[in-house]
């Protein structure tokens, strides 16, 4: 009987669960299978099979929350910045390069053994030949990754991809004041979207790139600007692969993300970097106020920050092809500008594209 007590208390003790085990062991279990679902979606639309759209019901997008994905996005930055000793560099960096198919060639350091620690090799710098800037075009792409989806926005909704959209207004939170940005009243009637175009007879455009880990990490000016404010929205750190961004509704608009908002020669100008699984932490350059995945939020928050100041009214002039900021690893960034109704997209939805290849232009 005592031999039976010895070996069965362990056992009751494992089996006194708190909800806490439960939701993290059930929500992890469901993230793991829609990775799969990610991953067969994935190879029936390489072999050219179309999918019909299937977004996920509340409690499924619920249950994906329970996760606690900003917990293990610290975990993951803290592990980044662990040294690897010079032994262990080449064979834990080539495992991720095979992995993920990375081009080492076009790495400013090829050694590997040069990068300390994870984090410096995420975000390891390019030859300056490796990314010629395209002159020609008035907007280029601001970083390596994959077009997830372009073109104007209709009824105030953007499509994240498509037929999945996300409401512009939410995505970018509460119009910041005309005086900021140098913007003319528009009448109070006006939708969100009308509020935004400035000038008669111009658009509103948009353009999805999604950063997968294997790409360079850091973004850039996607032409020549002036950022005049930053809103920091706090949030969830779902992952934002196309396969997730297909089923989740508004997936942007849960997430973490940094909305940078100025004006450009044609207008209104935004860039949106959007953090996910893995990347709780965005950098912006000249941002040193800047800090995400804090380990508290209030839900729904955001904060803002001005550029404009009385010493600097013209904010932060960004040229285009200057470095504006880095990810820890992959995500998405978005763009919402205005320009004429001439201006064109160079881009099909799917297709690889690079920093500083051309994305439109007049």
């Amino acid at each position: 009987t005592d031999r039976k007590k010895l070996h069965t208390a362990p056992v009751r003790q494992a089996f006194r669960l708190r909800p806490f085990h439960v939701l993290v062991a059930t929500g992890g279990g469901y993230a793991g299978y829609r990775k799969y679902e990610d991953y067969r979606l994935e190879q029936l639309e390489k072999r050219g099979i179309e999918v019909p759209v299937k977004l996920a019901s509340e409690w499924e997008v619920a249950l994906y929350k329970s996760v606690p994905t900003r917990l293990l996005s610290r975990a993951w930055g803290r592990l980044n910045q662990v040294e690897l000793p010079t032994w262990l560099r080449k064979p834990v960096y080539s495992l991720y390069i095979w992995t993920f198919g990375v081009n080492m060639k076009e790495a400013a350091v090829e050694d590997l053994h040069h990068y300390r620690n994870l984090s410096e090799f995420f975000r390891r710098k390019l030859k300056p030949q490796a990314r010629p800037v395209c002159c020609l075009h008035s907007v280029i792409s601001p970083s390596d990754g994959k077009i997830l989806n372009f073109g104007q926005v209709k009824n105030c909704e953007v499509e994240q991809v498509k037929g999945v959209t996300y409401s512009l207004e939410s995505f970018l939170g509460p119009r910041i004041s005309t005086e900021e940005l140098h913007f003319s009243q528009a009448p109070p009637g006006n939708s969100f979207q009308q509020q935004l175009v400035t000038k008669e007879g111009n658009e509103l455009y948009h353009c999805v790139i999604y950063l997968a880990p294997g790409d360079y990490h850091c973004f850039h000016s996607p032409t020549d600007w002036r950022v005049s404010h930053r809103r920091h929205f706090p949030g969830s750190l779902m992952s934002v692969n196309p396969g997730v961004a297909r089923w989740i509704k508004e997936l942007f608009c849960h997430n973490e993300r940094v909305v940078l908002t100025g004006d450009w020669k044609h207008g209104f100008f935004s860039l949106t970097a959007v953090g996910a699984t893995n990347v709780g932490s965005i950098r912006i350059y000249f941002d040193q106020d800047l800090h995400t995945n804090s380990p508290s939020y209030s839900k729904g928050s955001y904060n803002d920050f001005s550029f404009i100041s009385n010493n600097n009214k013209e904010g932060i002039p960004m040229r285009k092809g200057e470095h504006l900021g880095e990810f820890n690893l992959g995500s998405t960034i978005v763009l919402i500008f205005e320009a004429p109704k001439d201006f064109k997209f160079h881009l099909k939805a799917g297709q690889k594209i690079r920093f500083g290849e051309a994305l439109g232009s007049l």
